[in-house]
């Protein structure tokens, strides 16, 4: 490498003695902590040093710095020796790293973004590698800056398939600012890692997957400065041979060390011979600042540029207008981008893309990557995020979507092909359970449009709304309900149906809002007046609205939705009407695994069509007669 300069002796010495300062520090805060990783710690001092201390460009006073280098520390559990970075540059107060994992401090158990030096949670092992290529993938290809992306994982994690997605990922879109650091300690929690100190058989695995891959001694902070410092043309893997455990005697490449924090004395004593070994030299270092050449970003009122252009009678289904509405917010806002696992022509991203190209990223079937780089997309606020795919293929995703909500991330989803609306597919494509998943986040908000208008507002609403948004989208084409000047609001439901003297409040969402709809008027035939409700948002839900009509209908209330019946809309509507007396709640969902068939005849079969929504009317009146 002719334009590699080789650190002088000074500055070799001092990045061997920010590593022994780290280890003291990993270890003197796990052990004041009670628990803690410090072997995992050990093993990635020198990584640390070097990359903190001699590769990565940033200011140290300003962590979210647009322009600085990112830093994502996938095997999470290492978060000691994050912390005794930062300490080391200045950021933290040496004594604070004591106060770690305590209530009262912001230095957790793993990595979280309440600590401004991290940008996504990690812990659950697996992750972080995706989030780093949505990081790269935005310096590369949105912000076309030079800030680079250094991501830091476990031989433990690489057993998860989500590495691997991102490694395909990481190749496919030539992510050449981006490195992988694999610390290959060669233990795992309770066994070895499968293939132990191999280190040339992960080297192969990496070059399979386009990366250019280096084996080096991890604790050489030579051989760490020299591949550090090469130029790159693909996503470079430094697979670093490392012993766990490395500065503690009695743990070194020992099992039965994972997780576990050394008592005082042993501590006292390893701290002691690490202390040895720092020399003292006339240098100290300081990293270097990054080129300031990522532009300021503003994603604050990002609007729709005029009202949906729907006509009463006009017919969509819920996820073209999805797709159209995508479209149309990135007519007008440059930082709306959207991702897709290779279904934009049932999602209809497609309309996005075509208009888009530039910033439409294609993740193919790899939903649990889609979702990981949709989150390091929308770090450190540079772009509005949108991810779609069938709304069933998010489960296999919960875990990331669960530590989006843990990295305060603000991404936006939207699954369609939801219930068995869809038909003849089957239950395999139908997404029945996803009410449920979305409702579990706590960062979440769920939005359920009925139409193209309010479809069309639930996008726009979710691009200006912080944490997870979930959009449910449907396949059947619906009629327009509501004007293009109807005003939408998070937890704000609409009441599509009434007159003066209402029986029942049936609330639906979807295709079942049709199906009350179209019950309504059949019952108006026998004289039976029902009031009908669409919720729009699940979660939060609009209680006082229900209540509020419920109680005009003698607090009887039918809900009738398309998903499974646990965790769904009917579960959402009991819990808000807990405290009401003299209310009821007659609940229509699916009931069982569904089949192939026809979309109408499954809504019949599985009892939440317009003559099921009618037969439980008529059934809550005749037993209120009864009663009386």
């Amino acid at each position: 490498m002719e334009d590699y300069h080789k650190p002088d002796q000074q500055t070799v010495q001092a990045l061997r003695n920010i590593a022994s300062r780290l280890r003291i520090n990993s270890i003197k805060a796990t052990t004041a902590a009670g628990s803690g990783h410090p072997t995992s710690c050990c093993s990635v001092a020198e990584i640390m040093s070097v990359l903190f201390f001699h590769t990565m460009k940033y200011r140290p006073e300003d962590p979210r710095n647009p322009n600085n280098d990112r830093f994502i520390l996938s095997k999470g559990h290492a978060a000691p020796v994050l912390y005794a970075v930062w300490a080391e540059t200045g950021y933290l107060k040496e004594n604070e790293l004591l106060n770690l994992r305590k209530v009262d401090s912001i230095l957790e158990g793993h990595p979280v973004p309440k600590q401004q030096f991290v940008d996504v949670a990690t812990g659950s092992l697996g992750q972080g590698l995706g989030a780093a290529c949505g990081m790269a993938y935005t310096g590369k290809y949105f912000d076309k800056a030079s800030y680079r992306v250094f991501c830091l994982l476990g031989d433990g994690e690489l057993s998860e398939g989500s590495v691997w997605e991102a490694m395909a990922f990481a190749s496919y879109y030539q992510l050449d600012n981006l490195v992988a650091i694999l610390d290959i300690n060669r233990l795992g929690q309770s066994d070895p890692a499968p293939l132990q100190h191999h280190v040339e058989k992960y080297q192969r695995r990496c070059e399979a997957f386009g990366w250019h891959a280096i084996i080096v001694d991890g604790h050489s902070v030579e051989e760490l400065c020299k591949v550090l410092s090469q130029p790159r043309h693909q996503p470079l893997a430094i697979i670093a041979k490392t012993i766990k455990g490395k500065g503690i005697p009695a743990a070194e490449d020992k099992m039965g060390w994972h997780g576990k924090p050394l008592s005082k004395d042993m501590a006292e004593s390893v701290i002691k011979e690490l202390q040895s070994r720092i020399i003292s030299c006339n240098k100290r270092l300081y990293p270097a600042p990054p080129n300031e050449d990522a532009s300021p970003v503003s994603l604050r009122n990002i609007r729709m540029p005029s009202a949906p252009s729907y006509k009463p009678g006009d017919k969509i289904a819920t996820r073209k207008a999805y797709g159209m509405a995508l479209a149309k917010l990135g007519r007008y806002n440059d930082h709306v981008v959207a991702l897709d696992g290779d279904t934009k022509n049932s999602t209809f991203s497609e309309l996005f893309k075509n208009e888009h190209p530039n910033r439409y990223v294609e993740c193919y079937i790899a939903e649990q990557n889609m979702v990981s780089v949709a989150i390091g997309c929308a770090v450190r606020d540079r772009n509005v995020v949108f991810a779609s795919t069938f709304a069933t293929f998010f489960t296999r995703a919960f875990d990331q979507l669960r530590m989006a909500a843990i990295s305060e991330s603000n991404i936006n989803l939207c699954g369609s092909h939801c219930g068995v609306s869809i038909g003849e597919d089957g239950p395999s494509q139908m997404g029945l359970e996803d009410l449920a998943m979305f409702r579990a986040i706590p960062t979440a908000t769920v939005f359920y449009p009925s139409d193209g208008v309010s479809t069309e507002k639930a996008v726009e609403l979710a691009a200006n709304t912080k944490g997870l948004c979930f959009i449910r989208t449907s396949r059947p084409e619906n009629n327009i309900i509501y004007n293009c000047n109807e005003d939408f609001h998070v937890g704000q439901a609409k009441v599509v149906y009434k007159t003066n003297d209402d029986h029942v409040t049936v609330i639906g969402a979807g295709v079942t809002l049709h199906e009350a709809l179209a019950a309504a008027e059949q019952l108006k035939k026998e004289r039976i007046n029902i009031r009908v409700i669409d919720p729009f948002t699940i979660k939060p839900l609009d209680s006082k609205t229900i209540i509020d009509n419920a109680r005009a209908t003698r607090g009887r209330i039918i809900t009738v939705e398309d998903h499974y019946y646990e965790g769904g809309l009917g579960e959402a509507v009991c819990s808000a009407v807990v405290n009401e007396t003299g209310f009821t709640v007659h609940r229509l969902a699916v009931s069982q695994v569904p089949r192939s068939g026809k979309p109408q005849e499954l809504l019949r079969i599985f009892g939440i069509d317009r003559d099921a929504i009618t037969q439980a009317v008529r059934k809550i009146l005749s037993s209120s007669a009864n009663a009386k």
